[in-house]
């Protein structure tokens, strides 16, 4: 039996996966605000769902939790890095509120969470660090810069953890979803546009849920049949259009620099000025 520790579990991607989790026999150690949100998940399969409170903006918490789920189980394989959530308006728009709620949650809050898993992990000989990021994390959208922010933030936090704790025996997967019709859209905040603004690369319509390429079920189901193989990928870049809009967009970038190779070269070359007389 697979056991899995989750935060964020209340909505969305981490309600999903605990569900399917749970449907198909295996344990989860679910996190979350408010607890009392999967009573209903409790009351269906008893002990094979532990819960706890858990804001992962508060570090000290996180250390009690973590450690909590690890002592009250014999192994924790997968650990699925969930909670977050995002605030649409441009850069100036946002407030400090704004700013530093969502780096709290989506950027500290996963890295303290790394933090304080790994040590459990490399003690009982391995396991799956799983992270939510974004195609997010490889493109950017006007409107969105404090999100994006936070998963190139965690995109390269992940590229450098993974590398350390690969002899460990514990693998990292960073999720790449792209629109996907899940509640994540339902809790994202909206800061209108300040006037010099309207009508500018910001001033777009409102996304429609409904007409998202991704499913949650389906984001969940392949999370879960990544994180069982026994050499899960680095990156899991997931729905039709996070492939087609971030292949596109690392094609571009990589034309861009190898237009720039003879200056890149160049720079190498001490720089002698040229002095007038």
């Amino acid at each position: 039996m697979t056991t899995y520790l989750i935060t964020g579990a209340s909505r969305g991607i981490g309600r999903e996966l605990t569900e399917q989790i749970l449907a198909g026999g295996d344990r989860v150690a679910a996190t979350l605000r408010r607890p009392e949100q999967l009573d209903d998940l409790k009351e269906q399969h008893g002990d094979r769902l532990w819960t706890r409170r858990l804001d992962v903006t508060d570090t000290a918490e996180i250390e009690r939790v973590v450690g909590a789920a690890f002592a009250d189980h014999d192994r924790i394989d997968v650990v699925v890095s969930n909670a977050g959530y995002g605030v649409g308006g441009t850069a100036e728009d946002l407030d400090d509120e704004h700013v530093e709620g969502v780096i709290a949650t989506n950027l500290t809050g996963s890295i303290q969470l790394a933090r304080r898993v790994v040590p459990h992990l490399r003690e009982q000989g391995g396991g799956v660090l799983v992270q939510i990021s974004s195609m997010g994390g490889h493109i950017a959208f006007p409107g969105f810069a404090i999100y994006h922010a936070t998963k190139w933030g965690v995109e390269g936090y992940f590229d450098s953890l993974a590398q350390e704790v690969a002899p460990f025996g514990i693998s990292t997967v960073l999720v790449e979803p792209g629109m996907a019709r899940t509640s994540f859209y339902d809790a994202l905040q909206h800061v209108p546009l300040s006037p010099p603004y309207v009508g500018g690369p910001a001033d777009s319509p409102e996304l429609q849920v409904e007409d998202m390429p991704g499913s949650q079920s389906g984001l969940a189901h392949a999370i879960i049949e990544a994180a069982s193989m026994d050499d899960p990928p680095r990156r899991l870049l997931l729905n039709s259009d996070a492939y087609e809009m971030v292949t596109t967009t690392l094609r571009e970038r990589l034309a861009s620099f190898e237009a720039q190779r003879e200056s890149a070269h160049a720079a190498d070359a001490e720089y002698e000025p040229v002095r007038q007389c």
